[in-house]
């Protein structure tokens, strides 16, 4: 997959932790393949610009750009993290949360 300097904006969900990506309608999706992407700096800084407004309003938390590639018109994201992040928790999935720490 070649690289390339097409980035797009995550960040978690406040109410919950999910991962989460920017729209192009300026919503959060916990779907990759709805991420709006950047193709040039001046639209990139614009993204991450409305993402941190979107944290300041206490919607989301943490927003950055990471680099994706387009397979098939689908984003894929390049990096190791963000690869993980779109998969899943890395942890085992048998861990109950709900119940309090002795």
């Amino acid at each position: 997959m070649p690289t390339n300097s097409i980035q797009a904006i995550t960040a978690n969900r406040l109410s919950d932790g999910m991962v989460v990506y920017l729209t192009a309608q300026g919503q959060w999706s916990e779907r990759i393949r709805d991420c709006q992407s950047a193709d040039d700096p001046g639209m990139a800084e614009a993204l991450i610009a409305q993402a941190r407004q979107h944290a300041e309003s206490g919607q989301i938390v943490g927003p950055y750009l990471f680099k994706i590639a387009r397979q098939d018109g689908h984003p894929v994201p390049l990096g190791r993290r963000e690869i993980i992040r779109t998969t899943g928790p890395s942890v085992g999935t048998d861990l109950n949360r709900s119940k309090p720490r002795e």
